[in-house]
Protein backbone atom coordinates (compact mmCIF):
# COMPACT_ATOMS: atom_id res chain seq x y z
CA UNK A 1 0.00 0.00 0.00
CA UNK A 2 1.40 3.39 -1.00
CA UNK A 3 2.03 5.80 1.83
CA UNK A 4 -0.13 8.88 2.04
CA UNK A 5 1.46 12.11 0.85
CA UNK A 6 1.48 14.49 3.80
CA UNK A 7 3.48 17.44 2.40
CA UNK A 8 3.30 19.34 -0.86
CA UNK A 9 5.92 21.40 -2.66
CA UNK A 10 4.64 24.29 -4.75
CA UNK A 11 7.20 25.57 -7.24
CA UNK A 12 4.76 27.70 -9.21
CA UNK A 13 1.62 28.95 -7.53
CA UNK A 14 0.21 31.89 -5.59
CA UNK A 15 2.88 31.51 -2.88
CA UNK A 16 5.62 28.97 -3.68
CA UNK A 17 6.77 26.90 -0.72
CA UNK A 18 6.18 23.69 1.25
CA UNK A 19 2.69 23.03 2.63
CA UNK A 20 1.32 20.42 5.00
CA UNK A 21 -1.70 18.59 3.61
CA UNK A 22 -3.52 18.76 0.30
CA UNK A 23 -6.02 21.40 1.37
CA UNK A 24 -3.26 23.92 2.13
CA UNK A 25 -1.60 23.16 -1.21
CA UNK A 26 -4.90 23.37 -3.08
CA UNK A 27 -5.42 26.98 -1.94
CA UNK A 28 -2.08 27.91 -3.51
CA UNK A 29 -2.52 26.20 -6.88
CA UNK A 30 -6.27 26.17 -7.59
CA UNK A 31 -7.04 28.57 -10.41
CA UNK A 32 -3.35 29.39 -10.93
CA UNK A 33 -2.45 28.90 -14.59
CA UNK A 34 0.58 26.62 -15.10
CA UNK A 35 0.85 25.67 -11.44
CA UNK A 36 3.65 23.25 -10.61
CA UNK A 37 3.41 21.18 -7.45
CA UNK A 38 4.04 17.67 -6.13
CA UNK A 39 3.21 15.60 -3.04
CA UNK A 40 5.75 13.92 -0.74
CA UNK A 41 5.55 11.62 2.27
CA UNK A 42 7.88 13.62 4.53
CA UNK A 43 8.63 17.31 5.02
CA UNK A 44 12.33 16.62 4.47
CA UNK A 45 11.62 15.23 0.99
CA UNK A 46 9.37 18.19 0.17
CA UNK A 47 11.95 20.75 1.31
CA UNK A 48 14.77 19.06 -0.61
CA UNK A 49 12.59 19.07 -3.72
CA UNK A 50 11.80 22.77 -3.27
CA UNK A 51 15.53 23.50 -3.38
CA UNK A 52 15.72 21.85 -6.80
CA UNK A 53 13.42 22.29 -9.78
CA UNK A 54 10.08 20.73 -10.58
CA UNK A 55 11.58 19.16 -13.71
CA UNK A 56 14.50 17.62 -11.80
CA UNK A 57 12.08 16.19 -9.24
CA UNK A 58 10.06 14.56 -12.00
CA UNK A 59 13.22 13.00 -13.45
CA UNK A 60 14.26 11.67 -10.04
CA UNK A 61 10.85 10.04 -9.46
CA UNK A 62 10.92 8.49 -12.94
CA UNK A 63 14.42 7.13 -12.26
CA UNK A 64 13.33 5.59 -8.94
CA UNK A 65 10.29 3.97 -10.54
CA UNK A 66 12.40 2.55 -13.34
CA UNK A 67 14.90 1.19 -10.83
CA UNK A 68 12.14 -0.43 -8.78
CA UNK A 69 10.65 -2.13 -11.82
CA UNK A 70 14.05 -3.45 -12.91
CA UNK A 71 14.78 -4.74 -9.41
CA UNK A 72 11.35 -6.36 -9.21
CA UNK A 73 12.15 -8.28 -12.41
CA UNK A 74 15.42 -9.51 -10.94
CA UNK A 75 14.20 -10.20 -7.40
CA UNK A 76 10.58 -11.10 -8.04
CA UNK A 77 7.65 -10.21 -5.76
CA UNK A 78 7.74 -10.79 -1.99
CA UNK A 79 6.46 -14.03 -0.51
CA UNK A 80 3.03 -13.06 0.80
CA UNK A 81 2.81 -16.21 2.93
CA UNK A 82 4.77 -14.29 5.55
CA UNK A 83 4.74 -11.76 8.34
CA UNK A 84 6.67 -8.49 8.38
CA UNK A 85 8.14 -6.73 11.40
CA UNK A 86 9.45 -3.22 11.96
CA UNK A 87 10.29 -0.71 14.68
CA UNK A 88 10.20 3.05 15.07
CA UNK A 89 12.18 5.27 17.41
CA UNK A 90 11.77 9.01 18.00
CA UNK A 91 15.39 9.83 18.76
CA UNK A 92 18.40 7.64 19.45
CA UNK A 93 17.72 6.78 22.18
CA UNK A 94 14.08 7.83 22.29
CA UNK A 95 10.50 6.61 22.44
CA UNK A 96 10.49 3.24 20.67
CA UNK A 97 7.87 0.71 19.64
CA UNK A 98 7.67 -2.28 17.31
CA UNK A 99 5.05 -4.37 15.56
CA UNK A 100 4.40 -7.35 13.33
CA UNK A 101 1.79 -7.60 10.58
CA UNK A 102 0.50 -10.01 7.97
CA UNK A 103 2.49 -9.08 4.85
CA UNK A 104 -0.42 -9.55 2.44
CA UNK A 105 -3.27 -7.97 4.38
CA UNK A 106 -1.45 -5.61 6.75
CA UNK A 107 -3.40 -7.08 9.67
CA UNK A 108 -1.62 -6.30 12.95
CA UNK A 109 -0.48 -9.46 14.72
CA UNK A 110 1.36 -7.90 17.66
CA UNK A 111 2.61 -4.54 18.88
CA UNK A 112 4.78 -3.55 21.84
CA UNK A 113 5.59 -0.15 23.32
CA UNK A 114 6.04 2.68 23.45
CA UNK A 115 9.18 2.25 25.55
CA UNK A 116 10.56 5.41 27.12
CA UNK A 117 14.23 4.96 26.21
CA UNK A 118 15.12 2.64 23.34
CA UNK A 119 16.72 2.54 19.91
CA UNK A 120 15.51 1.48 16.50
CA UNK A 121 17.95 -1.43 16.32
CA UNK A 122 16.76 -2.79 19.67
CA UNK A 123 13.18 -2.55 18.45
CA UNK A 124 14.02 -4.34 15.19
CA UNK A 125 15.78 -7.11 17.15
CA UNK A 126 12.87 -7.58 19.56
CA UNK A 127 10.40 -7.51 16.68
CA UNK A 128 12.16 -10.37 14.90
CA UNK A 129 12.38 -12.50 18.04
CA UNK A 130 8.73 -11.74 18.87
CA UNK A 131 7.82 -12.74 15.31
CA UNK A 132 9.75 -16.00 15.56
CA UNK A 133 8.07 -16.86 18.86
CA UNK A 134 4.65 -15.93 17.44
CA UNK A 135 5.08 -18.18 14.40
CA UNK A 136 6.40 -21.09 16.48
CA UNK A 137 3.50 -20.79 18.93
CA UNK A 138 0.97 -20.88 16.08
CA UNK A 139 2.75 -23.69 14.23
CA UNK A 140 3.11 -21.53 11.14
CA UNK A 141 5.55 -22.19 8.30
CA UNK A 142 5.54 -18.59 7.11
CA UNK A 143 8.59 -16.51 6.19
CA UNK A 144 9.50 -13.54 8.41
CA UNK A 145 10.57 -10.28 6.74
CA UNK A 146 12.71 -7.56 8.34
CA UNK A 147 14.35 -4.55 6.69
CA UNK A 148 17.15 -4.38 9.29
CA UNK A 149 20.39 -6.19 8.44
CA UNK A 150 21.77 -5.20 11.86
CA UNK A 151 18.91 -6.81 13.77
CA UNK A 152 19.02 -9.91 11.57
CA UNK A 153 22.74 -10.30 12.39
CA UNK A 154 22.02 -9.90 16.11
CA UNK A 155 19.37 -12.61 15.92
CA UNK A 156 21.76 -14.98 14.14
CA UNK A 157 24.32 -14.39 16.91
CA UNK A 158 21.57 -14.65 19.56
CA UNK A 159 22.82 -11.42 21.11
CA UNK A 160 21.41 -7.87 21.12
CA UNK A 161 24.69 -6.04 20.59
CA UNK A 162 23.40 -2.61 21.56
CA UNK A 163 25.59 0.21 22.86
CA UNK A 164 22.71 1.60 24.90
CA UNK A 165 23.47 1.65 28.62
CA UNK A 166 20.95 0.28 31.13
CA UNK A 167 19.16 2.90 33.24
CA UNK A 168 16.06 3.27 35.37
CA UNK A 169 14.14 4.49 32.33
CA UNK A 170 14.92 1.48 30.17
CA UNK A 171 14.99 -1.25 32.84
CA UNK A 172 11.83 -2.90 31.48
CA UNK A 173 13.24 -2.80 27.95
CA UNK A 174 16.48 -4.49 29.01
CA UNK A 175 14.43 -7.17 30.73
CA UNK A 176 12.72 -7.80 27.38
CA UNK A 177 16.10 -7.98 25.66
CA UNK A 178 17.25 -10.54 28.23
CA UNK A 179 14.12 -12.65 27.69
CA UNK A 180 14.54 -12.44 23.90
CA UNK A 181 18.15 -13.62 24.09
CA UNK A 182 17.11 -16.46 26.40
CA UNK A 183 14.39 -17.47 23.95
CA UNK A 184 16.92 -17.62 21.09
CA UNK A 185 19.26 -19.80 23.14
CA UNK A 186 16.57 -22.19 24.34
CA UNK A 187 14.45 -22.53 21.19
CA UNK A 188 15.02 -23.89 17.72
CA UNK A 189 13.05 -22.64 14.73
CA UNK A 190 12.80 -23.26 10.99
CA UNK A 191 11.39 -19.85 10.06
CA UNK A 192 13.44 -18.18 7.32
CA UNK A 193 14.30 -14.60 8.36
CA UNK A 194 14.54 -12.74 5.06
CA UNK A 195 15.65 -9.21 4.17
CA UNK A 196 12.79 -7.06 2.88
CA UNK A 197 13.92 -5.51 -0.44
CA UNK A 198 12.76 -1.93 0.06
CA UNK A 199 14.13 -0.65 -3.25
CA UNK A 200 12.09 -3.16 -5.20
CA UNK A 201 8.99 -3.53 -3.03
CA UNK A 202 8.66 -0.18 -1.24
CA UNK A 203 8.43 0.23 2.53
CA UNK A 204 7.93 -2.92 4.56
CA UNK A 205 4.22 -3.45 5.39
CA UNK A 206 4.95 -3.15 9.14
CA UNK A 207 6.46 0.31 8.67
CA UNK A 208 5.15 2.99 11.05
CA UNK A 209 5.22 5.64 8.30
CA UNK A 210 7.35 8.12 10.27
CA UNK A 211 10.39 8.46 8.01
Amino acid sequence: MAQKKAYYTVWKGKNPGVYKGWQACKKEVEGFEGAKYMGFITRDEAEKAFNTSYEDSLKLIAKKKKGSKELMKDIGPPNYLSISVDAASSGNPGIMEYQGVDTKTGKKLFRQGPFEEGTNNIGEFLAIVHGLAYLKKHGSNRVLYSDSRTAMAWVRKKKCNTQLKPSEKNAALFEMIHRAEEWLHSNSYNTPVVKWETRAWGEIPADFGRK
